[in-house]
């Protein structure tokens, strides 16, 4: 992986270069030393984050700032600003969400850590010692600090666990060990899928296979790798035909956000190493390949190839070939499905149900409209069925009935009566199948919908597309900008950008009424919609084709 190697040596020294700019280097003032982030925000973790590339390439022997006095000089600046807005408890904020946080604390460290130990391994110079004993203050505070604890989200309790455990061990201490073991207990949330519970591959998927491998080290216990491994083995199947991660089914801020598979890196590149499973060498060097095609910087991992010097030797060529596949993750409530140039996805439980993907253009499709309280078709359940699957839901209508002589509260107040406690009218129930099945012509799929057990009501299939330009049938012809509402009355449209065209259709439009009653979604932002309108009950099936896959 020496090609590897220099690519991310490079990329480092230009966040170095690029961090310049951003330390606030004026004496007297309270942020002496921190790093500036994009949105002008001054806090230790991102000023962590960029001493801690100045650090990797300080100590890098191929690195032009290689005991750089200077780059020295910020370091120290840096470290000392960090110490500064350390809470005398230890703790650290996250300015713009989380005060006093144990699992930012926790995030900080993660950070520090690497670094910790290689300047521990390694025969120190006068200014490499002045740098560890600096951090080894700020991380020994950290921990006594986390074991305060608290947490809001489900990957917290692991960022938090797996520093305390390594802090552990590194300072002898039981009770970090015996609060970490506080959260260890409640068991690691990772289904057999390989999947946590935030679906964050974006992200926290990320986030909590670090703090995996992090116990793993720190207690000898490599089970807790399998989860690492099981992710990483889901996430070959999330990789959409431009390189980017599918981000739908997140419930985190990635949802549905365009992120690359970078900061997986590091955790493939020591799967790979101690697992050998070299579909995962391949990953890394795929990774490699996708910051390069995207002119994006490479992962801000230096100082994993300095801890591990064997890396630039190993010798890995070919990429990771992304076959096609067809898996269905029962417990996780997702398909994906990949045919030659495009994916497909069918989630339960979401409205916006199934992702076309081409390449270059994204197709997502909602069900949507109103019925008592509900705004959108989630689906309950998802079945595999032959050549695809079957998702469905009952709505289930209702009408509050009069208090009852044995439950009329005291109160005429409307909002302090607990209407809950009311009996109810039950019915009529709405019933929506949908059905996603490849097409016999491998081109694409067939969406059948049926809604069934109300009459009359207007209902609508959403289809917002993301990288179109241009929307053509026999009736008109139209350039796209990211925010059109077009109902498609008949027939079959093409929607392209000039490289990939998905072609979908029969269209059918009954009514317009696209909007919804109030609480219902809002169409998706920065996409041109399409919309197929009826009244319930309908059975349509809806055709999706790529076309580039019929050549």
């Amino acid at each position: 992986m020496e090609k590897h190697y220099q690519i991310i040596l490079k990329d480092t020294q230009e966040r170095v270069y690029d961090s310049f700019s951003a330390q606030i280097l004026q004496k007297g003032s309270s942020c002496y030393g921190a790093f500036t982030d994009e949105q002008g925000i001054i806090q230790a973790k991102y000023t962590i984050y960029r001493l801690s590339s100045m650090i990797a390439v300080y100590c890098c022997r191929d690195s032009s700032f290689y005991k750089d006095e200077n780059v020295y000089n910020r370091i120290i600046l840096a470290l000392d600003y960090v110490r500064s807005v350390q809470h005398a408890n230890g703790l650290f904020d996250y300015v713009t969400c989380n005060f006093n946080s144990a699992p930012d604390t926790a995030f900080c460290i993660k950070k520090l850590m690497p670094i910790f130990y290689y300047l521990r391994e390694i025969s120190r110079t006068d200014q490499e010692e002045n740098l560890f004993v600096r951090i080894d203050r700020i991380i020994e505070a950290a921990a006594h600090g986390m074991m305060e604890g608290g947490f809001h989200t489900p990957n917290h309790r692991w960022a938090i666990a797996s520093s305390l455990i390594e802090c552990a061990v590194i300072y002898e201490d039981e009770n970090m060990r015996r609060c970490a073991e506080q959260y260890l207990s409640e068991g690691i949330d990772c289904n057999s899928d390989g999947e946590y519970s935030e679906k964050s591959a974006g992200n926290y998927n990320r986030v909590n296979n670090d703090a995996m491998i992090t116990l793993a080290e720190a207690t000898g216990d490599s089970s807790y790798e399998e989860y690492v491994i099981r992710n990483l083995r889901m996430m070959l199947h999330y990789w959409e035909p431009d390189g980017s991660v599918f981000t739908a089914n997140s419930t985190r801020f990635d949802k549905d956000l365009l992120m690359y598979p970078t900061d997986y890196y590091t955790e493939y590149m020591l799967m790979a190493e101690r697992h050998q499973i070299p579909e995962f060498y391949e990953m890394a060097n795929t990774i490699i390949e996708i910051c390069e095609k995207k002119n994006m910087l490479a992962p801000d991992c230096l100082i994993d190839f300095l801890r591990n010097p064997g890396w630039r030797t190993q010798v890995c060529e070919g990429l990771y070939q992304n076959p096609d596949y067809a898996v269905f993750y029962r417990e996780s409530g997702i398909a994906r499905v990949k045919t030659g140039r495009y994916t497909f996805t069918v989630m339960n439980g979401k409205s916006d149900f199934l992702y076309f993907h081409d390449g270059s253009i994204k197709l997502q499709m909602k069900v949507a409209g109103s019925f008592c309280e509900h705004r959108a078709f989630h689906s309950e359940t998802i079945e595999e069925i032959p050549g695809g699957y079957h998702l469905h839901q009952t709505m289930h209508g209702w009408y509050y009935l009069p208090w009852s002589d044995a439950k009329r509260p005291q109160t005429s107040n409307w909002w302090e009566m607990d209407n809950s406690l009311r009996d109810r009218k039950m019915g009529p129930d709405m019933q929506i199948d949908v059905y996603v099945t490849n097409a016999d012509s491998k081109d694409g799929i067939d969406v059948r919908i049926i809604t069934d057990g109300v009459q009359g009501d207007p209902w609508r299939i959403e289809m917002a597309f993301t990288g179109a330009e241009r929307l053509e049938n026999e009736h008109m012809a139209m350039f796209l900008n990211g925010s059109e509402a077009i109902t498609v009355k008949e027939g079959m449209s093409q929607v392209t950008n000039g490289r990939d065209t998905i072609v979908i259709g029969p269209g059918f439009g009954t009514h317009h009424y696209m909007e919804g009653k109030e609480d219902s979604e809002m169409k998706t932002m920065g996409a041109s919609t399409l919309y197929f309108t009826d009244y319930t009950g309908f059975d349509h099936t809806i055709q999706i084709r790529n076309e580039r896959s019929r050549y």
